[in-house]
């Protein structure tokens, strides 16, 4: 069987049919305030575990939640059930909570994060392969299976779902976005091969890309399946940088009518002059959508790139560089002004 980004075609069915979620029907609550809970592993907190935080909150609950994090390292597998919206998971700031797992991607169920539910923040959090970064580490969501194969740090697949000031890191697969509206901003995503994977329809808001590949490594493999589908990944205001000169490619195609766009973005001269890739197949050539708009840096140059590659006009690039592109004016919301205790049942 075939394999594609580092899972094969039967693993791929099993993983769409379990992470497919819908938006919330009961609406947005009043985002003012958030329940808050508090994970310290020094037990001074509510919890010691993160997902022991996460599973205390309701089923189809409507209120926010707030779980803290407390610096520290957790070595844990997290999940965001589907019946759990409006959850943020926060570490207190930059560099200091950890969250690690070590398992190559072979099924649903073995990424180190996955967020399946909607109107989800993430806040301070990261993936890593831990054999392949030591000691860069935000507040982690962190893999650590190492460079031997595919091991997704982040998979998303629900809607509405927003990171600020995270790191992924990982070797290959990193961030899988899956499914769903994605919101990125000052985000840092490290990888090798297809490190942003996925049929989400996103925007990277002021994030840094870092390749560690040292011989044709690709940032993405974007997977639009037809025409008609409204997805793609948006990168504006971004830097992609790489291990050395020459060693990567923007993207490549995982699905025939894969869609990347880069805009007002900083190329190293780690990227490849001819910019993309079609997968060894050259009839994805003709159903590809891949651009850029007054990217610059050495790696921006347009004249070597593949004749199937589009310079973007202003009209395209107002389309895709706003947050109108994943709808966002409607859901992203700043952090609640108040905080208020979880009840407690008598």
């Amino acid at each position: 069987m075939r394999s594609f980004c580092g899972v094969n075609a039967l693993a791929l069915a099993l993983f769409s049919t379990c992470i497919m979620s819908s938006s919330s029907a009961a609406g947005i609550p009043d985002s003012s305030y958030a329940i808050l809970l508090r994970v310290d592993q020094s037990g001074k907190g509510d919890f010691t575990k993160i997902q022991d935080a996460i599973d205390s909150v309701p089923s189809n609950n409507s209120v926010f939640y707030y779980i803290l994090i407390k610096p520290g390292t957790y070595r844990e597998k997290i999940v965001v059930p589907k019946d759990k919206p409006f959850v943020t998971l926060s570490g207190t700031k930059t560099n200091s909570a950890i969250i690690t797992w070590s398992e190559r991607w072979d099924t649903p169920q073995s990424p180190t994060v996955s967020i399946l539910a909607s109107d989800f923040v993430g806040r301070y959090l990261t993936i890593q392969v831990h054999s392949i970064l030591s000691n860069r580490i935000c507040a982690f969501l962190q893999n650590s299976y190492g460079p031997s194969g595919p091991a997704v740090a982040l998979s998303i697949s629900g809607d509405r779902v927003a990171f600020y000031t995270c790191r992924f890191i990982s070797y290959q697969d990193t961030l899988l976005d899956a499914v769903g509206r994605h919101y990125y901003k000052n985000c840092y995503i490290e990888g090798a091969t297809d490190f942003v994977c996925g049929n989400g329809q996103s925007l990277f808001d002021r994030c840094h890309l870092h390749s560690i590949s040292k011989n044709g490594g690709s940032v993405t493999a974007q997977r639009r399946l037809a025409a008609e589908e409204n997805t793609g990944y948006s990168f504006v205001g971004c830097k992609v940088t790489g291990a050395g000169v020459g060693t990567l490619i923007l993207g490549r195609p995982w699905g025939r009518y894969s869609r990347v766009v880069y805009g007002y973005t900083y190329m190293s001269n780690a990227v490849l002059p001819q910019g993309w890739g079609d997968w060894n197949d050259p009839s994805n050539q003709r159903t590809v959508h891949y651009g850029q708009f007054r990217c610059y840096g050495p790696g921006s140059d347009v004249s070597g790139r593949v004749g199937w590659s589009h310079q973007l006009s202003l009209r395209e690039a107002s389309h895709f560089f706003r947050k109108t592109w994943i709808n966002g004016r409607d859901w992203l919301r700043p952090p609640p002004k108040s905080f208020r205790k979880p009840q407690t049942t008598p």
